[in-house]
């Protein structure tokens, strides 16, 4: 089995070899995934962090060494919109996004195989739960951001990034796609019973979850649609309050925490 690793700010993820092909998911910087096959120009994978399978360029791979892989310490994450790292073999600077992986992170330094990278920003530790007041404040860093098909960053994301990664960064693990997250947690049996860090989902006519967002206080619900922003909620989904009707019909509300 062979691994590989981000190296760059972030790597599209696609749905079939081509780059004209959906984008189906974004790997961020640190973040590492298992090969499972590998082409002259393109390389089949499957994303480490949430079993998420998907195609990426061969120019953007960066393979891991066995012992590389099992070495990393990877529970470090960037906590802020926008940081630079500073690869010390060449004094290359780019930017990472928030929920990047600082893999083994210690005293401002990260290392990816043998070369260390300087990292000066705010960090947050994966493997520590947080509060609801945490996934707040962290939700509330990604408000404006543009809705993009695949995103996981705050240049781009789609409702189900945003909540993966909001949740990831106060220590809680969901699966990449909203048809999935919703099969996780213990489901609300009315509005009126949802607590701010709670995930309502949404479907449609044809009953497929094609919408989630996270749950605040006073029926309001931050998600990604357009961009990520905040709305009234209720029984019957989404009150889009610029256009002044409804945009998602309510399915169900899970606790997550």
């Amino acid at each position: 089995m062979s691994f590989g690793i981000c190296s760059l700010s972030i790597i599209p993820c696609r749905k079939e070899p081509a780059s004209t092909s959906e984008m189906v998911t974004q790997l961020l910087f640190g973040e590492t995934y298992t090969i499972v096959e590998d082409r002259e120009d393109w390389i089949r994978i499957t994303t480490n962090y949430d079993n998420y399978p998907c195609w990426i360029s061969a120019k953007q791979h960066t393979r891991l060494s066995d012992a590389g892989y099992k070495s990393l310490q990877s529970n470090t994450l960037s906590s802020e919109l926008v940081q630079v790292v500073n690869q010390s073999d060449n004094q290359a600077v780019f930017p990472v996004t928030i929920g990047a992986t600082l893999p083994n992170f210690n005293n401002g330094i990260l290392k990816i195989s043998d070369i260390n990278f300087a990292f000066e920003g705010q960090t947050s530790d994966s493997g520590i739960k947080k509060t609801v007041k945490d996934i707040k404040e962290t939700a509330y860093l990604f408000l404006n951001a543009p809705y993009l098909w695949g995103g996981r960053s705050p240049f781009g994301i789609d409702c189900s990034g945003f909540t993966q990664l909001v949740y990831k960064l106060n220590g809680y693990k969901l699966p990449r796609d909203a048809s999935q997250q919703v099969e996780i947690g213990s489901p609300l049996s009315f509005v009126e019973e949802a607590e701010a860090g709670d995930l309502a989902f949404f479907d449609n006519e044809e009953g497929n979850i094609v919408h989630v967002g996270i749950v605040l206080e006073n029926q309001q619900i931050i998600h990604a649609s357009g961009c990520v922003r905040i709305d009234k909620f209720d029984h019957y989904g989404i009150f889009h309050t610029d256009n002044k009707k409804y945009s998602h019909m309510l399915r169900v509300i899970k606790k997550i925490i």
